[in-house]
């Protein structure tokens, strides 16, 4: 039997126990609870008296049993520690986050740490799970993360239209230009621009102008495929990056684009504001020197659009 101060040592060692902001539990070799503290007792609401001998993996259905038997019986084998860290595994077991902070998670996110108990014996005859709450580093990574995601799309789209805009919708094509030159794979690019915008702009007010840039925006948004990029060249003109496409396919979805812009009400105070578009369609059918070739191609048609009377399209022959 120990003596008063190693009693005395072993009540101070449980009150730290029980008392401290992390999960402890130890589990002989048969997986049943010897230790339960406080933490698990109040984020489980399971009591001490009711977890003691209770087999872990009852308590915790959740837990993927083989995956944490082979962590376990590596501990007892090796005699070292093991971790979890939640950026692998989110939680071992599920408890739900109470955090005010970080109130916006639904579960508690969770380091962990097993270690080896040796008994007198040097034998290793239990394990301890200590579980830490890490729910507010991941939700600080979290929103991190978003936040880094928003500041990439603010830089990369245009705030008008949402489009891509022109040094991303630039860099794309770039892009795609130097796959087609290592794959030879097809690349068309298509320009268009809004007629008599000026027109609009002085009848109806800038603001009116804005909307009619937006359902373009729009109509464009639903015409382009995943693999298309859509962006926004500057004032009242747009591009479009159309990959594994010759000139025949990008005409026909200029000509689909021209119908529908053709077929468009602007509802604005009351008016009603029709308006049309001019395209110009380049591919790289004939070899070019760089991507700025094509968008001269493609600009080249566009003007000849405006030029032979708008709401048409024009593919670039050389």
């Amino acid at each position: 039997m120990p003596d008063s101060i190693d009693l005395n040592e072993f009540h101070w060692l449980l009150a730290i126990v029980q008392s401290i902001d992390v999960g402890v539990v130890v589990l002989d070799r048969d997986y049943r609870v010897q230790v339960w503290n406080t933490f698990m007792e109040n984020r489980s609401g399971v009591q001490p008296k009711d977890a003691h001998n209770q087999h872990f993996f009852s308590l915790f259905p959740e837990i993927d049993r083989q995956w944490f038997s082979r962590k376990v019986e590596s501990v007892a084998a090796l005699g070292t520690p093991a971790f979890t860290v939640w950026e692998q595994r989110p939680y071992l077991v599920r408890f739900k986050s109470y955090q005010p902070i970080t109130g916006q998670e639904e579960f508690m996110y969770q380091n962990t740490t097993l270690l080896p108990l040796r008994s007198p014996d040097s034998k290793i005859s239990h394990i301890c799970l200590v579980i830490y709450d890490v729910t507010d580093v991941a939700t600080n990574r979290h929103q991190l993360q978003a936040a880094n995601a928003q500041l990439q799309q603010l830089s990369s789209t245009d705030r008008l239209t949402g489009l891509y805009n022109r040094g991303h919708w630039e860099a794309s094509l770039k892009a795609a230009y130097a796959r087609h030159q290592r794959y030879g794979n097809a690349l068309s690019l298509v320009m268009l621009d809004i007629d008599h915008f000026k027109r609009v702009n002085d009848t109806y007010g800038h603001q009116a102008g804005d909307q009619v840039i937006e359902q373009v925006a729009r109509l464009l948004h639903e015409h382009v495929r995943d693999s298309d990029v859509a962006g926004r060249y500057g004032g009242e003109e747009f591009g479009v990056v159309l990959s594994d496409t010759d000139k025949v396919g990008a005409r026909m979805f200029a000509e689909r684009l021209r119908h529908a812009v053709e077929e468009l009400q602007v509802l604005f105070n009351d008016q009603s504001i029709r308006f049309t578009i001019s395209l110009g369609v380049a591919d790289l059918s004939q070899p070019a020197t760089g991507h700025a070739e094509l968008i001269a191609r493609a600009d080249q048609a566009l003007y000849t659009s405006k030029k032979t009377g708008r709401n048409r399209v024009t593919v670039y022959t050389g």
